[in-house]
This record gives structure tokens, C-alpha cells and sequence, in this order.
């Protein structure tokens, strides 16, 4: 017989690992029958206590929407989870500075960052998301694994808060109806460079994320209407849509930099310590 799914334990213990930095063997190896749906109801037992605590819910994440990564993870979906107002960090100058110690083998993701001006609606038309979209900016979210060696299953990192430690966001650029007809057809594909240095380790489009940024966002808000545990999305929350190239790993040290090349906006510096 298959254990019971304990969900405000499983929860616990994610917390506990989150808080003190470790990791902690994937669920689905004691669990089997552990499923994404089961690691949703887990999420939200873990958002619920977050903000008992006090932790206040800034926006939101979408994790995997870069298909060419799915093989490599073991993954063969997105997930989504909360950003919290003390893991979202303004770099409205291009730089910033981020301290490593509080995550567990941390990665870097560059990424398109949106802010909503009003509830998107459910459709794929890019005009109509981009319509309910304030801003644009870049990003770098530093995701964590709690699983040894980047290890898991779907299921796995959805529950153990979507893999998201922070989101650096760079200087935001204001749409108008001009731009956002731009971006509809820019956001396909744009070519984003990474850089660690002076050294370019990865190029990227931005058609890698579900086809486009904002498809992607499309596909946040088709999401959250089949999880009713979650709140829709509103007016103000920051939406950071996936990343365009691999998650590389970090280390205290190194400056890592972003290019996001004809898309029209400013490229990001992120130095760890």
C-alpha cells in the first residue's frame, strides 16, 4: 500500500530546509505516487503559513517555460509560484549586488519581467496580454534546488516553492500602445546574451520561452484558472516570465551580465558576494 500524502508535513519540512539552507532527499523518494497536483496543494499549505508569518506576496514566477531544458531537468512542464516583497530586488540603475549565503546550490536565469497594470485576460493574442501590461523589464531570478545535484521530478521542485530564491529587476521600461504592438512581434524573437565577465557563455531567443515571453504569461493565466487554491493574478504583481537560456551555476565573485539585444530595453549586472 502507498503511504498517505501528508501535505502540512511534506510542507514543514520544506520550510525547514528553505530556512535553514539544505537540502533534503526529493519527495517523490519516499513517495512515489507524488504528483504535481499533490505538490500544488503543498505549495499553497506553504504560501497559507508564509503569510501567516508576515511574508507579503510580491508576484509571481513561471518556471520550465523553456522546453529546451525539459530533457535535461526531467521535467515535461511550467510550474508557477509565488515572488515574495523581501525575494524581489530592484537594480533600477542596470547593477546590483546579491549575497549566495542564504541559498542552496544557486543558479542565475535571465529573464523578461513583466508588471501587470491590470488582470490579463485568457487568451494568446500578445496584443491583448500585452495590453494589461504596465512595464518591461529585465530580470536575473536566482533559482535554488533543495534537492541534491539539481535532482527531482515535476512534482519535486513545484512544491519546494518553484525553485525561487530571488528576482533582481532591472530599469523598467513603460509601454504605450506603440511599443506594445513593437513587443508583440519583438518578443519572439529577440536574441538575449549572457555573459560571466567579459566571457560570453550563452546566447538565447526569447521564442525558447513557450514560444514568446508573453505566451508565457498567456500561459500563467490559463494555469491559475485550473488551481483554485491560488488567487488569479491582479494589478501590480511583478511577473517574471522564465529564462532564455539555461540556469548556470553561481559563486561569490562573479558579475554576471545580461543583453537583451533589439527587444529595446537595458541590459542587467548582478554581482554576488
Amino acid at each position: 500500500m502507498s503511504r498517505a500524502i501528508d501535505v502540512p508535513a511534506i510542507a514543514a519540512g520544506l520550510i525547514d530546509a528553505y530556512d535553514r539552507a539544505v537540502t533534503l532527499p526529493p519527495i517523490t523518494a519516499a513517495l512515489p505516487g507524488f504528483d504535481v497536483a499533490a505538490a500544488y496543494d503543498v505549495l499553497a499549505e506553504i504560501e497559507r503559513r508564509r503569510i501567516d508569518a508576515g511574508w507579503r506576496p510580491a508576484g509571481r514566477k513561471i518556471g520550465f517555460t523553456n522546453r529546451t531544458l525539459w530533457s535535461r531537468y526531467g521535467v515535461d512542464r511550467p510550474m508557477a509560484a509565488r515572488i515574495w516583497s523581501h525575494t524581489l530586488h530592484a537594480a533600477p540603475a542596470g547593477h546590483a549586488t546579491l549575497a549566495l549565503d542564504r541559498f542552496v546550490q544557486p543558479r542565475i536565469e535571465p529573464e523578461v519581467v513583466f508588471r501587470l497594470a491590470s488582470p490579463p485576460p485568457a487568451t494568446d493574442d500578445p496584443h491583448a496580454i500585452l495590453a494589461a501590461v504596465e512595464w518591461i523589464a529585465p530580470g536575473f531570478e536566482i533559482v535554488q534546488s533543495h534537492y541534491p545535484g539539481w535532482k527531482f521530478t515535476a512534482a519535486d521542485c513545484t512544491a519546494a516553492f518553484g525553485l525561487h530564491g530571488a528576482l533582481v529587476v532591472g530599469a523598467p521600461l513603460r509601454l504605450d500602445d506603440g511599443l506594445r504592438a513593437a513587443l508583440a512581434e519583438r518578443l519572439p524573437t529577440f536574441e538575449l546574451t549572457l555573459s560571466r565577465g567579459e566571457v560570453i557563455v550563452e546566447r538565447g531567443v526569447g521564442a525558447n520561452v513557450l514560444d514568446s515571453p508573453v505566451l508565457a504569461l498567456a500561459h500563467l493565466v490559463r494555469s491559475l484558472r485550473l488551481l483554485p487554491q491560488f488567487p488569479a493574478l491582479a494589478a501590480g504583481e511583478v511577473i517574471t516570465t522564465g529564462t532564455i537560456t539555461d540556469a548556470w551555476p553561481v559563486a561569490p565573485g562573479e558579475t554576471w551580465r545580461s543583453d537583451y539585444g533589439m527587444l529595446g530595453i537595458g541590459g542587467l549586472a548582478l554581482t554576488f558576494r
